[in-house]
């Protein structure tokens, strides 16, 4: 039984560290601008070269 109370005190040690963690993540700017990636295939400007196939195979050799 004594262990109980020890795993009950260690998983609210972690639910606390994840919620500063998360809190940290949230007021620091990490989830902000998420959607410049998936927005950046569609600005991708590929129209130019016509012929970058044979371009990149002699390149890569």
């Amino acid at each position: 039984m004594e262990a109980m109370y020890l795993l009950i005190a260690i998983s609210v040690v972690f639910v606390v560290a994840i919620g500063v963690a998360f809190w940290w993540a949230i007021f620091a700017g990490q989830f902000e601008g998420s959607d410049e990636a998936s927005e950046s295939i569609l600005r991708d400007d590929d129209s130019g070269d016509q012929g970058g196939a044979d371009q990149d195979k002699a390149s890569h050799e």
